[in-house]
C-alpha cells in the first residue's frame, strides 16, 4: 500500500497525467473548435517562445533549464503550469522573505558583523587555503569556525541511536530535534519515551518534523500528539493544496542539539530501518557525527531559526540557549578546526554543493565520497572528471540495492563518463547505503544530510558538519574502505537497448526527480 500511495504522489506520475491531460486538450480542441486551430497554434507558439525566454533567463542550473525546456516545448500549456507550481525556483516571495529574514537573524548572531576571529586568524597563518573556505562559510552562510574539542564518528546507524539515547537521558536544559523523517516504531518509541520524561521534569524539548518526509510516516496532525505530551512541536512547509504550493523546499535537515553542548548530524532520520530495526532493502548502511563544545552554536541557531520560521513563534534572543564553556587552557581538544553549517534553497547560495567543490578542486591525494543518489550537474561532473584526469583517486561509493529504482537508473546513467574519466565507483552490495560524505587528502571532510543530486544541492534545505585535521576523518576513511571491501567495483557500464535508452532519457529529466 505504501508503495502505491508512493507512486501515486510521486512527481513523475504528476508529470505522466500531465502528458496525458496535454493530448487530451488537443484532442477536445480539434473535435471542438476545429475552425480556429490557427489561431490555436498561434497561442501555443506565444506560450512557448514566453516560456522558454523566461527559463533561459532564470538564475539556476543549466540542466535543471533544460529539463524544463523540453517539457514545456512538447507540451506548452500544461508545462508552463507544472512549471509555476513545481519549479523550486517559483517559491512565492514571502516565503523566501521569511525564511531569508529568520536566517540572516541566526548568522548575525553567530559572526557578530564579521567573519573573523582569533580561531580564523590562526587558521590563515597556518593554511591560507582552508582559511578561504572559512571565510567563504562566514560571509556568505553565517557559520563561522570553531576548535575542535571532539568529535565522534558513527559508522552505523545502530552505534548513533546507542550514543543518542544515552546523551537525551543527560539533558538537563532543551533538546532541540530537527528531521526529515520521523515514523512510529522502535527508533522513534524509545527516543520518544525519553523525551516525554525530560519535558515532565522541565526540560524544554523542541521536535520539528518534515510533512512531506513524514507524510506516508506519521498520523495527520501528529504535532498536535506530541503537544498533548509537553512537547513543543511544529511541521516544516505544511502541504497546502493550492497553486503556490511550495513541494520542492522540503526540510532535509537532521540535527539534534542538547543542552546547547552535544549536537549530531548525519543521514540518519528516526526510523526503524535506520537502525536495521526492519529490513527494507537489505543492510541499512548509514553515518553520522557528535560534536561537543562552542561550535554547537552553530546549530543551536540554525535550528531556532528554522523553528522560529515553521512554528510562527518569535524568539526574541537566541542567546539565552547558548552553554558557557570552561575557558580554552581548562578544556580538552582533540586537535583539528570544525564549521557546522546548514544551507537553504531560498538565498541563492549554493551552500553545500560549493563546500563540496571546494574539497574535489583541492584535493591532491584522494576524494571518498558516499551518496546513495550521484545525480550530478554539470559542475560536479566536470570537477571529479577533472580531479581522477590530474591524477588525484577519486572514489564514489553508492547502493547496490536501491531503495528508488527510477532514481537508482538516474545514478547508473552517470557512471560512463565517470569512469571513463578514471573514477572508481563501488556499489555497497550487502543493501542500501545512505551514509552521505565526502573526504580528501586525510585532512578534510563533511558528513551531513547533503545527497549528490539536484534536490539536495538546489531544493532543500541541508545540513553538515565540515572538519578539518580532525581525528574522526581517520575513522571514515578506514569505513570507506570496508564499505569498499564488501561492494562491487563497477568496471563497465554494459547495458540492453531498452535500459540504455531509459537512462539516456532519464539524465534529460534527472533535475525534475
Amino acid at each position: 500500500m505504501q508503495k502505491i500511495f508512493k507512486f501515486f504522489t510521486s512527481r513523475l506520475f504528476f508529470i505522466f497525467i500531465a502528458f496525458l491531460f496535454q493530448i487530451l486538450i488537443y484532442f477536445a480542441f480539434y473535435r471542438t473548435f476545429g475552425d480556429y486551430l490557427a489561431y490555436f497554434y498561434a497561442l501555443e507558439i506565444f506560450v512557448r517562445i514566453l516560456a522558454i525566454v523566461y527559463i533561459l533567463n532564470d538564475s539556476t542550473e543549466a540542466a535543471y533549464k533544460i529539463a524544463w525546456l523540453i517539457l514545456i516545448v512538447f507540451f506548452p500549456y500544461l508545462g508552463s503550469v507544472f512549471y509555476l507550481v513545481f519549479s523550486g525556483n517559483r517559491t512565492p516571495k514571502f516565503f523566501k522573505k521569511k525564511f531569508n529574514e529568520v536566517a540572516k537573524k541566526a548568522g548575525s548572531i553567530l559572526i557578530k558583523g564579521e567573519y573573523s576571529n582569533a580561531v580564523y586568524r590562526e587558521i590563515a597563518e597556518n593554511d591560507p587555503l582552508f582559511a578561504g573556505m572559512c571565510r567563504y562559510l562566514g560571509i556568505y552562510g553565517g557559520f563561522p569556525v570553531c576548535k575542535n574539542e571532539k568529535t565522534v564518528f558513527f559508522p552505523t546507524g545502530e552505534d548513533y541511536f546507542k550514543d543518542l539515547l544515552w546523551e537525551l537521558k543527560k539533558a538537563e536544559k532543551f533538546i532541540f530535534m530537527e528531521y526529515f523523517i520521523i515514523e512510529e516504531g522502535q527508533m522513534w518509541g524509545e527516543i520518544l519515551k525519553i523525551l516525554k520524561r525530560k519535558a515532565k521534569d522541565g526540560v524544554l524539548v523542541r521536535i520539528m518534523y518534515d510533512d512531506v518526509g513524514c507524510l506516508s510516516k506519521l498520523p495527520f496532525g501528529y504535532y498536535k500528539k506530541l503537544r498533548e505530551m509537553g512537547i513543543e512541536a511544529c511541521v516544516f512547509n505544511p502541504i497546502r493544496f493550492s497553486i503556490n504550493i511550495i513541494y520542492n523546499n522540503r526540510d532535509h535537515r537532521k540535527i539534534c542539539v542538547i543542552d546547547g553542548k552535544t549536537a549530531y548530524t548525519g543521514g540518519i532520520n528516526l526510523a526503524d530501518e535506520y537502525i536495521n530495526a526492519v529490513c527494507r532493502f537489505g543492510h541499512w548502511k548509514d553515518y553520522g557525527v557528535k560534536f561537543t563544545g562552542e561550535a554547537v552554536w552553530n546549530f543551536t541557531a540554525a535550528f531556532l531559526s528554522v523553528w522560529e520560521f515553521s512554528s510562527l513563534e518569535r524568539i526574541p534572543d537566541y542567546t539565552i540557549y547558548r552553554a558557557s564553556f570552561r575557558a580554552d587552557k581548562e578544556r580538552e581538544s582533540e586537535g583539528g578546526y570544525i564549521i557546522p553549517f546548514a544551507d537553504s534553497p531560498f538565498d541563492g547560495e549554493i551552500v553545500s554543493e560549493n563546500v563540496y567543490m571546494d574539497i574535489i578542486d583541492k584535493a591532491t591525494e584522494y576524494i571518498y565520497i558516499t551518496t546513495p543518489y550521484l545525480v550530478l550537474d554539470t559542475r560536479t561532473m566536470s570537477a571529479l572528471c577533472t580531479a581522477a584526469k590530474r591524477g588525484t583517486d577519486v572514489r564514489i561509493m553508492t547502493p547496490h540495492i536501491p531503495d528508488k529504482k527510477t532514481v537508482f537508473q538516474a545514478t547508473r546513467a552517470n557512471y560512463k563518463n565517470l569512469i571513463k574519466s578514471g573514477v572508481k565507483i563501488y556499489e555497497y552490495t550487502p543493501g542500501f547505503l545512505h551514509a552521505k560524505s565526502i573526504i580528501a587528502d586525510d585532512k578534510i571532510g563533511v558528513v551531513g544530510s547533503i545527497n549528490l543530486d539536484y534536490r539536495s544541492l538546489y531544493l532543500h534545505c541541508e545540513n553538515g558538519l565540515l572538519m578539518y585535521d580532525v581525528p574522526a576523518i581517520r575513522d571514515i576513511k578506514a569505513d570507506n574502505l570496508k564499505i569498499m571491501e564488501v561492494s562491487r567495483e563497477i568496471l563497465n557500464t554494459k547495458a540492453n537497448f531498452a535500459i540504455r535508452l531509459f537512462r539516456l532519457v532519464l539524465n534529460v529529466f534527472a533535475p525534475l526527480m
